[in-house]
């Protein structure tokens, strides 16, 4: 009876040892789900998106009097990233450079009047919706007497590398016999205009009456010598970074019905 009686006690005690471990592994296993959960939340809650741009493309990124980065580009980044409550650092690198940072991974997204077109598509930019519908536009010098396509016959245009200008100017050479010359940035490009090395260059219209406006620029835009509009798109470079794009489209949309939009390009184009 006393040998029963003792089986039963260990056989007891024995399973409630074991209950005990089952419970405790049960209790680490979901406090270390728990935990990761709470550390893959926290690090996206952290999560500051690096945002490449231009520098001189007024009036849509530039710097003003007071050394501030600002335009329409930072506006409009500004004002989405408060609607969809997510933390950015805007680095001003330059056209070439701000693609490069973007492609290398160094940056996650692009805003700098990047016209959406297939063969950036093609090589890889993964665009937002169109944020500004823009034209661009043949610029010759203040006391020029070209006024026309054809009178840039045998003559020399300048255009930033790798921009929508630049296409439109490569699509007419041939047709009106100029020869194009690129720059890496426009301030370069005007100077080429003014200085008579260039007969004309082509820029996007806004950014060209603004500076001509602001900067006193002995340049005039002709009548009758611009393209079609195409819209400026934010872009991604890496899938990995599609909650950046999406973030973008829905504040985007929310701006637009508010009339932040509005208010944003009123302050720079008015």
């Amino acid at each position: 009876m006393k040998k029963a009686l003792a089986l039963l006690l260990c056989t007891t005690v024995l399973a409630g040892m074991l209950i005990g471990c089952g419970s405790s592994e049960s209790t680490n296993t979901e406090t270390t789900a728990e935990t990761e959960v709470a550390t893959e939340a926290e690090a996206k809650d952290d999560k500051v998106w690096v945002i490449a741009t231009d520098t001189v493309f007024k009036p849509f990124e530039y710097t003003n009097e007071n050394n501030e980065f600002v335009g329409i580009d930072v506006d409009i980044l500004a004002a989405i990233a408060e609607d969809q409550g997510f933390e950015y650092e805007l680095q001003s690198l330059g056209w070439d450079a701000a693609v490069a940072a973007v492609q290398s991974g160094q940056a996650d997204g692009i805003i700098a009047g990047a016209t959406i077109k297939q063969e950036r598509i093609d090589s890889g930019w993964i665009f937002s919706d169109g944020y500004y519908d823009a034209t661009q536009t043949f610029v010759v010098a203040a006391d020029s007497d070209i006024a026309s396509f054809e009178d840039l016959a045998g003559k020399n245009v300048a255009v930033k590398n790798g921009t929508a200008g630049a296409d439109f100017a490569n699509s007419l050479k041939d047709q009106y016999g100029f020869t194009v010359t690129v720059f890496e940035d426009s301030p370069t490009m005007y100077q080429d205009v003014i200085l008579g090395n260039s007969a004309a260059c082509v820029e996007d219209t806004p950014i060209m009456a603004s500076s001509i406006k602001e900067g006193d620029l002995a340049l005039k835009i002709p009548e009758g010598m611009e393209s079609e509009g195409a819209p400026y798109g934010f872009a991604i470079m890496d899938v990995a970074d599609q909650e950046l794009l999406d973030m973008f489209n829905a504040g985007l949309a929310n701006i637009k019905e508010n009339g932040t939009y509005q208010e944003i390009l009123d302050k720079y184009l008015k």
